[in-house]
């Protein structure tokens, strides 16, 4: 028990370990935010409209639901570097930066993911709202609620990806020490530095992390069930 304590005391004691969880959870859920915020409607509307290069389009999105990130990392460093088209905000090397990223890599797979479910259950439902002489706003209300729980998975998804990734905040935001650096680009570090115990107990804090914040999405839920029950 002693050895535990002691061990523990240790690696909290690292001023960078508990920087490295407030910035991963920081950009983890901004990340997410946002992209639930664009993937969700976007992927809605996809299945929604009919136009033109449809087909080339969801071709492209399920390509960059798979896109290396580190690919994606690069190419929002050359837009933030100081010669770069976005420069002038200077969010390189800085969470803003990260974020950016984040949802760069996180957009396409929410937006498949809701893209796919609507393919398969919103023709029904939409027709279902017709015959009962829904509205068009009475309708999407009804989409969402009836694939509420698709949604859901979709927004763990993408921040289950989000706390995990190492190559594109690596790039953009340089694993700055107090600064930038994310649990996942510290245990990278600490790996190359042969230092195992901290890495382990950021590996073991960010999962219990992800399953904390699973256990309170799941709580709101059950919440919201209990409440159309009654």
């Amino acid at each position: 028990m002693n050895a535990i304590e002691q061990w523990i005391n240790e690696t909290f004691s690292n001023v960078g370990v508990l920087s490295s969880i407030q910035v991963t959870f920081q950009m983890a859920v901004c990340s997410t935010a946002i992209s639930a915020l664009l993937g969700i409607p976007l992927g809605l509307l996809l299945e929604k409209h009919r136009f033109p290069g449809k087909r080339i389009v969801v071709r492209v999105n399920r390509t960059l639901m798979g896109v290396p990130p580190v690919v994606i990392g690069l190419l929002v460093y050359m837009l933030l570097m100081r010669r770069g088209p976005l420069g002038a905000f200077r969010w390189l090397f800085t969470i803003k930066g990260m974020v950016l990223a984040q949802t760069l890599i996180i957009t396409p797979i929410i937006c498949g993911m809701v893209y796919s479910y609507a393919v398969r259950t919103a023709p029904a439902i939409r027709n279902f709202a017709v015959t009962m002489g829904a509205s068009p706003m009475q309708t999407n209300r009804l989409m969402l609620r009836e694939m509420k729980n698709e949604i859901y998975f979709a927004i763990l998804s993408g921040f289950g990806r989000s706390i995990s990734e190492v190559g594109a905040v690596m790039l953009v935001g340089g694993n700055i020490k107090g600064n930038t650096r994310t649990m996942t680009t510290a245990i990278s570090l600490l790996k190359s530095q042969g230092i195992f115990t901290e890495g382990v107990a950021l590996g073991l804090i960010l999962l219990l992390m992800a399953f904390l914040l699973q256990c309170l999405a799941d709580f709101f839920r059950k919440e919201e069930i209990s409440v159309e029950n009654d």
